[in-house]
Parts: C-alpha cells; structure tokens; sequence
C-alpha cells in the first residue's frame, strides 16, 4: 500500500549535497515537510533557497550528541511531530588497511555508524510517543559485500546494516518501520573524498547511478513503507548470488570487484 507524504516531516541528515539535497527537493515535490540538517550552513541555506512550500533548516553535526538531541527536540517542538527520520549523513575514504590509522576507522565509525545510533535514539521516543514512525537508514552495497581498500567504510555500512535488522525486530508491533536502502556507486561530491584522483570512478563510469535515481528510491522506501531495497538491479542479484555461493564465487567477486 502507498502512502501519501504530503506534510509529513521528514528530517534528513547530511541534506547539504549529495543524495540528501536530492532527495530533500523531491520530497518538497510530494508535499512533504523537509527538514534539513548538516554541519555546513552555508550549504544548507543554498539548499533551501532552491526549495517551494513549508521546509526547515538546522545546523547539526551528527557526532554532536547534545547537538542532535536538542535539534530533534527543536523540530519536534515546531511541527508538534516527527514523522520520517532520514539517516543519510555519512563519507568514505578508500585507503588500504596496511596505511590505515586507528583514527580512520574511528571517526568513519563515528559518523557513519554512530551517528545513525545517535539520531535513532533522539528521534524514536517521539515516535513512539505518536504511535508511528519511519527510520529510514542509507547502508551501502559495500555493507553486504566488502572491497578491497574500503575495509572502514564497508564496516560501517555494516555495522547500519545489523542495526537496522536488530531495531526493526524490536519494534515490530510499535508503529514504527526501521528501512534500508543499499545503493552502489552514485554520481555525488562523495567521491571528491573518498576517490580524489578518479581512479575508482574511472573503472566503473559504466555502473554509476544518477543522484535522482537513488533519491527517488528513497521516496519509493517511504512511500511503499518497504523494509529494504537494494540498488542498482545488478549489485542487488550479486549480493543475492555471492550469499547463496560464497564459496564458489569469492575469488570472481574479488576479480569484478577489485576496482578501487
């Protein structure tokens, strides 16, 4: 069954660019209330200048406990509600784990993993409180199959992967949905970061999903209340073939997926 968005609130993590912007126009399209967060304001307010009809924006940094605690109060306190809560916010760094320091894997953690904990925690007593609710958590791919060079970032993706299941469990029965959605390789400002010569987005130009077409998965998740959705079509047979065989496909996995 679909559900209509129209002015339900929906707060996005990471909304400053990327999939998030995105996403955050395309829910304004539906009706929807978004509301924008990321630490950087200037890009938030440029966000917003592109976006009609009812919106809000909020500076918030999602290893900032207290930060993310009083920001979901402060939406909660103007809308008198909190109806999506889309966890978004996240980077990676392809570095092999032989030149890896303990703090890469410790502030990627901290951003792509914790921080998705922190704003759960912040927003489900209200959704509780209300009776319903969605969580809607962006993993990765990489949080089923990990990759070489990418041993932090494949970890936090699963790391939101086993969070997800554990929490969609608990609340069975709450009102509340906990959702995943898995994109492969997507044409964002992700890249400037994680693969800064090109070399990884060079070998797989041929795969890259457009921004739009992640964002309105995400819509499609929130609207159809669906559990999980895995994408492009592709990586989602590969994961469903790599796990019925591991054993027989771990060495052509490693040879396609060898990239970075």
């Amino acid at each position: 069954m679909k559900i209509s968005l129209k002015d339900r609130v929906v707060l996005i993590t990471g909304a400053s660019s990327g999939i998030g912007a995105v996403t955050a126009k395309l829910l304004a399209q539906k009706g929807a209330i978004p509301v924008l967060t990321a630490r950087s304001s200037d890009k938030l307010q440029q966000l917003s200048a592109e976006i009609t009809g009812e919106h809000a924006v909020f500076e918030m940094d999602v290893t900032d406990e207290q930060q993310v605690i009083d920001t979901v109060a402060r939406v909660h306190e103007r809308y008198g509600k909190l109806d999506i809560l889309l966890n978004n916010a996240g980077y990676g760094e392809f570095v092999p784990f032989a030149d890896a320091s303990l703090e890469h894997f410790e502030q990627m953690m901290d951003v792509n993993y914790m921080g998705v904990v922190r704003c759960s925690k912040a927003a489900l007593p209200y959704m509780l409180e209300a009776g319903q609710g969605h969580i809607v958590n962006v993993a990765s791919i990489a949080g089923k199959i990990g990759t070489a060079r990418s041993t932090s970032y494949s970890a936090t993706k699963h790391a939101v992967l086993g969070f997800t299941d554990a929490l969609r469990q608990e609340l069975r029965g709450s009102g509340v949905l906990v959702s995943a959605v898995n994109p492969g390789p997507i044409d964002t400002p992700f890249f400037q970061r994680a693969d800064p010569e090109g070399t990884y987005l060079r070998k797989i130009t041929w795969m890259i999903m457009p921004a739009d077409k992640v964002a309105r998965a995400i819509v499609t998740v929130m609207e159809r209340r669906l559990s999980e959705k895995d994408l492009p079509w592709l990586a989602s047979a590969g994961v469903r073939i790599r796990r019925t065989f591991p054993r027989w496909t771990e060495s052509l996995a490693a040879r396609l997926l060898d990239k970075k």
